[in-house]
């Protein structure tokens, strides 16, 4: 039996996702959580086989999560379910250990049978993202994306220094130097170039 968590934070795509899945004999969804942190709490209560994950959840990230399993070594396959055909989504998932990666619109079957796979040790990749996943490489590193994420969602640097316990300057600074890398004008350039190309 393939025992399964889901973390989605739209409650229909979930309660679908956890219907079609329980449908399978040889699989068995243990519990489905609408964030990040709830995901990571019942991820730590039920020790599952393979989570299921989308990317834009509140909280806490499908790919911070995956980063929180592969820092803490749990033996936890992770595929995410995503509606986001980004290339850079899909290099920074496989850097966080990701065995599994399908869009939203791929046929129901696939999911089914990428569990499957990925519960014997394999990768089930939507090939047409892979081979674009190797074109482009992402420039920027963790604190810069996450700095950026914050400034583009509004936050002033003073807000986002308080946020993450670093001074005003060091902000500018990984704000500049994430509009340097991706060759724009400002801030808000930097985090729609970032958005569209799956960075952030």
């Amino acid at each position: 039996m393939i025992r399964v968590t889901l973390a989605e934070d739209q409650a229909m795509v979930r309660g679908a996702l956890s219907a079609l899945l329980n449908l399978e004999s040889d699989i068995e969804v243990l519990g489905s959580a609408a964030d990040g942190e709830a995901a990571w709490r019942d991820l730590q209560r039920l020790k599952p086989d393979v989570l299921v994950t989308d990317i834009e959840m509140p909280g806490l990230t499908g790919l911070e999560l995956a980063q929180r399993i592969q820092r803490h070594e749990m033996p936890i396959k992770i595929i995410i379910v995503t509606t986001f055909a980004r290339p850079g989504f899909l290099r920074r998932a496989l850097d966080a250990g990701v065995s599994g990666y399908l869009l939203k619109d791929a046929p129901a079957e696939r999911l089914a049978e990428a569990l499957r796979t990925v519960h014997r040790g394999g990768r089930a990749i939507d090939p047409q993202l892979a081979l674009e996943a190797w074109s482009e490489a992402d420039p920027l590193n963790d604190r810069e994306r996450q700095v950026l994420r914050l400034a583009g969602e509004g936050q002033s640097a003073t807000d986002i220094a308080s946020q993450l316990n670093l001074s005003h300057g060091t902000v500018r600074n990984y704000l500049s130097e994430a509009i340097g890398k991706l060759g724009v004008a400002n801030r808000i350039e930097a985090y729609r170039l970032a958005r569209q190309k799956g960075w952030l």
